[in-house]
């Protein structure tokens, strides 16, 4: 593998924001066999709130760990309490103009793979197919004593059985389905558990300090080695699960573009930046109907608008 190049002294040269879908596709025009990798950009536009600013620091607290799930009775009550009033917004979300671009991309046969770091599942939704979810699906739970698997709509009947003076509580939507809810009485709150032994439930995503199971990191790892460029939208890359496959894009010598709002990790391995907001550069430059600008044209980890820009390349396949 070729060493990753180093960072560019040259400063990114600005682009007309008109401009940025006619960039993105001649970028798209030279390569057949792409691996997208998404984050919580391609979500802020159906209404899922993100967790980064446009530095690619937190907006609000860090979420909960695996470690406090499973240790603490009290956190476990206070994720479900704020899950259960903020399932909905989840649930009712629908795909905006990125998501379907995404996979209209894919159904003209340049999409090697689709890796999401989301875990809305409103990639599927809108159409594509060759899906990876590195961090898991929120719409699934499951027992950590015996697997058993039950939908989260099933739960949230659960939680709402369990828990009347809770259900219909006003509060802010946060990341992933949670909600900002704070000030309340958690210990009171009953967490579900498992109908076929009584154990815990969990959402079926990958929390902090959890490892991404390795079947989808080789999954994905596989797609990457088959894949003739790589093009990441709407993420920060501040998490390593993500960042590991730019890394390993530009180590292969493969060009890697950048849509998405703000700083991220890997800006100094892209071949291309484009700071801009998926929901309107996505159908641009597949010359799709637009949509309208996102709430918060966040990143994944997710963050605000920063300026838009683009880095020159700096190789001739980039």
């Amino acid at each position: 593998m070729s060493a990753v190049p180093p960072r560019s002294a040259k400063p990114p040269d600005p682009v007309d924001e008109l401009d940025v879908g006619a960039v993105l596709a001649d970028w798209l025009d030279a390569h057949r066999r792409v691996l997208v990798l998404t984050g919580a950009g391609c979500s802020t536009g159906s209404g899922i709130p993100d967790y980064r600013d446009a530095s690619g620091a937190w907006k609000r607290s860090p979420p909960i760990t695996w470690q406090a799930f499973t240790g603490d009775p009290l956190a476990r009550a206070r994720y479900w309490a704020r899950s259960h009033v903020g399932w909905p917004v989840v649930a009712a979300a629908r795909p905006n103009p990125a998501h379907l671009a995404l996979a209209e991309l894919e159904a003209r046969g340049q999409v090697e793979c689709l890796v999401t770091q989301n875990v809305d599942g409103l990639h599927q939704r809108a159409g594509s197919r060759r899906v990876v979810d590195l961090h898991g699906r929120i719409d699934m739970t499951v027992c950590l004593d015996c697997g058993h698997r039950v939908p989260r709509a099933a739960v949230q009947a659960m939680l709402d059985r369990l828990n009347p003076a809770w259900t219909g509580l006003d509060a802010g939507a946060a990341p992933d389905g949670d909600a900002d809810l704070e000030g309340l009485d958690f210990g009171a709150f009953r967490p579900p558990c498992c109908p076929a032994c009584n154990g815990l439930l969990k959402p079926d995503v990958v929390f902090f300090g959890e490892n991404v199971p390795r079947p989808r990191v080789a999954e994905a790892q596989a797609a990457l080695a088959r894949a003739d460029a790589m093009l990441v939208v709407g993420s920060s890359l501040m998490v390593y699960s993500g960042f590991r496959f730019a890394r390993a894009a530009r180590e292969a010598g493969l060009p890697l573009a950048i849509l998405t709002a703000g700083v991220t990790r890997a800006d100094a391995l892209a071949t291309l930046k484009l700071a801009a907001d998926a929901v309107q550069v996505l159908p641009a430059a597949l010359g799709l109907p637009p949509g309208p600008a996102s709430a918060s044209t966040g990143q994944d980890d997710r963050a605000d608008a920063g300026p838009l820009q683009v880095n020159a390349p700096r190789s001739a396949a980039g």
